[in-house]
């Protein structure tokens, strides 16, 4: 099975104009970024998935210096997209991964794939999301190049197409799904805000890459980041006003299933679900 993650990324952002490019150490924060999701060890390929437009050729530009595919496509139609990179890839399973999540631990992403490996022949979908138990900022799905293609072939409504997935997980009498809740045993997705919308967002991001990452050391974890989080209050409070603001709270009114919940994995090798 050839599983390639998919990190979608553009410039345009209303909310926070060319995010994906401002600089932390020194370096843009996707490219930071995309080094975390490369250290991955289930993934074989990572690939960059921006829009034709020609105000992302930065982005092309980056892949193209840190050694990665890059696709283009439709600006909006995120779905449309990753079809075009799991084509070109010949990928058997797709990982979504948004590009506002720079803090994402390569381990969850391990942790995540290697359930959806580990129970291929009883899963379409295995995510960390519904219910989500990560710090927000550790977000994957994982679906098989079938589910993905059923849902490039069907979906029509908008927030189907933009957001590539919900077409599957929104639809749990169809497609066999399954979740990994964080093995700490906590729910820290609305308490801890790791992703990048807003100006306040990148500033609690970038003070955490600048007092956690250590160049040529393996990428810091996810406990790593909730600790020094707790130790310094006001991080968690620079960006507390936006917790529970993301995509699936704003659009709860069009979700056919309101309140997703997945059935749990069980997780380590020759498992199943719970």
């Amino acid at each position: 099975m050839k599983v390639v993650a998919i990190v979608q990324a553009r410039m345009g952002s209303s909310r926070l104009p060319n995010k994906v490019l401002l600089p932390v150490l020194g370096q843009p924060v996707l490219a930071l970024m995309l080094a975390r999701v490369h250290a991955a060890r289930e993934l074989d390929e990572v690939v960059v998935a921006t829009t034709s437009l020609a105000e992302d050729e930065p982005i092309r530009e980056l892949a193209r210096q840190v050694g990665l595919r890059c696709v283009s496509g439709d600006p909006l139609d995120l779905l449309d997209r990753h079809l075009l990179a799991a084509q070109v890839t010949q990928a058997d399973a797709i990982v979504k991964i948004p590009s506002d999540c720079p803090l994402i631990d390569p381990r969850v992403i391990d942790e995540v794939v290697r359930c959806f490996r580990d129970h291929s022949d009883r899963y379409d979908f295995v995510g960390n999301l519904h219910p989500a138990s990560w710090p927000d900022g550790n977000d994957v799905e994982v679906l098989s190049r079938g589910a993905l293609e059923q849902a490039g072939r069907e979906a029509t409504r908008p927030h189907e197409r933009e957001h590539t997935t919900p077409f599957v997980w929104d639809r749990p009498e169809r497609f066999r799904l399954g979740n990994v809740v964080w093995r700490a045993g906590l729910d820290l997705s609305r308490s801890h805000r790791l992703t990048l919308d807003y100006p306040d967002d990148f500033r609690v991001i970038a003070a955490v890459f600048e007092a956690l990452y250590r160049p040529g050391e393996p990428p810091f974890a996810v406990e790593e980041i909730v600790a020094h989080l707790e130790c310094h209050p006001e991080l968690l409070a620079l960006n507390a006003r936006f917790k529970g603001t993301g995509w699936v709270d704003r659009h709860r009114h069009e979700l056919r299933t309101r309140q997703p919940r997945v059935p749990a994995v069980e997780r380590g090798v020759g498992g199943g679900p719970s």
